[in-house]
């Protein structure tokens, strides 16, 4: 390869891998600076010179000139002697004015130059070394732009492609890196098929000696708290808020939300013209159940709604309101869906609203009173 295919190449890499053009030129310069101090044994000041367009580089050592008389340094030892110390020039680095004269007729003090000392069987060495040295800094700009692309996706809904999959973990593809989803964190009861498209919540980005990991999750609450917001432009635009999100994934979520405009029907908005809004996240919830609640700053009023699909509930906060607990108190009929399949829906509306809550219905409590 010549160096204008080399040159190609590199820009090639460059531009895919998304890597600052600038990281590989500083790079190849300082590692063929220590190919040739390496190889030729050489202690001098060099530096390298590489044409950007052809691929041609070369080496020059470089010199500052020094008067061709360096006053004598004075050295005091401990019995208080003086001891004259000869001038000495750091000939890997200076060059005396008479000496520069020869090269260079117009050299002064103080002033550098440079003259080429590229040897002529440098090109195999410089070769092995550009390829050691684009490979090293390629592989580190790609996880440093890896992690600037994704550092900030932590908590955000990307969509992947299934690649393959062991026995404890998913690897989804987000193009240019890969996610791990955690078979534990996917949907109960959902089937995923190799190749299909998948949208995941980023649950983790880390960065470590490798690049960046990060794990994803379909059954975390963040997941309906996303598909809300992609689904739902009022929401996205915070015309609608969600309050909270309570999940018990593949079974039910609750979802509280409420409207910052008055003209915004907040519920029927998140469920749409015949019910296609809601209807998309439950296709991508495999099924689960979805209550929305609508928010209220009265704590009672809203511990009322998160009770659905239990209806005409009737709340009472104990008087000490640190302790956050409510009683509950339904018709005989909502009882069991109060309390939901195996207590779900009561926990999911305690985990909702903050409230321990218990759940009587109105005859327990008139028994009670009679006691």
């Amino acid at each position: 390869m010549d160096g204008k295919e080399f040159i190609k190449a590199l820009k090639n890499i460059i531009d895919e891998k998304h890597i600052d053009e600038d990281i590989i030129w500083d790079a190849m310069e300082q590692g063929l600076i220590s190919a040739y101090k390496k190889n030729y044994g050489s202690k001098t000041n060099v530096k390298v010179k590489i044409d950007k367009e052809n691929g041609v580089f070369k080496i020059y050592r470089y010199y500052v000139v020094v008067d061709d008389y360096i006053e004598p340094t004075e050295e005091v030892d401990e019995e208080g002697n003086v001891k004259v110390i000869p001038a000495e020039i750091n000939e890997d680095a200076q060059i005396l004015l008479e000496e520069a004269k020869e090269k260079w007729p117009d050299a002064k003090v103080g002033e550098e130059y440079e003259e080429e000392v590229t040897p002529a069987d440098f090109g195999r060495v410089a070769a092995s070394t550009c390829k050691q040295v684009v490979t090293q800094k390629i592989r580190e700009a790609e996880k440093e732009s890896l992690i600037e692309e994704f550092g900030d996706k932590q908590d955000e809904l990307m969509v992947g492609t299934l690649l393959m999959e062991d026995t404890r973990n998913y690897y989804v593809d987000l193009g240019r890196t890969r996610a791990l989803l955690p078979k534990k964190e996917i949907i109960p009861g959902e089937e995923l098929k190799m190749g299909s498209q998948i949208k995941v919540y980023l649950t983790k980005v880390e960065n470590n000696t490798k690049g960046p990991l990060i794990l994803c999750s379909r059954r975390h609450y963040g997941f309906v708290k996303r598909l809300f917001e992609v689904e739902i432009p009022e929401v996205k635009d915070g015309s609608i808020e969600l309050h909270g999100v309570a999940r018990e994934a593949g079974v039910r979520s609750k979802v509280a939300v409420y409207s910052t405009v008055d003209r915004i029907d907040a519920i029927g908005t998140c469920i749409g013209e015949r019910g296609t809004r809601i209807g998309n996240i439950l296709k991508e919830l495999n099924g689960e159940k979805v209550d929305l609640v609508l928010y209220s700053e009265n704590p009672e009023e809203f511990i009322s709604n998160a009770m659905a699909p239990a209806k005409n509930a009737i709340v009472s906060i104990t008087d000490d309101e640190k302790e956050k607990k409510a009683l509950v108190i339904v018709p005989d009929d909502q009882l069991s869906l109060a309390i939901g399949k195996k207590g779900i829906n009561i926990k999911l509306a305690s985990r909702l609203t903050g409230y321990k809550l218990e759940v009587k219905t109105m005859t327990q409590v008139q028994e009670e009173g009679n006691k």
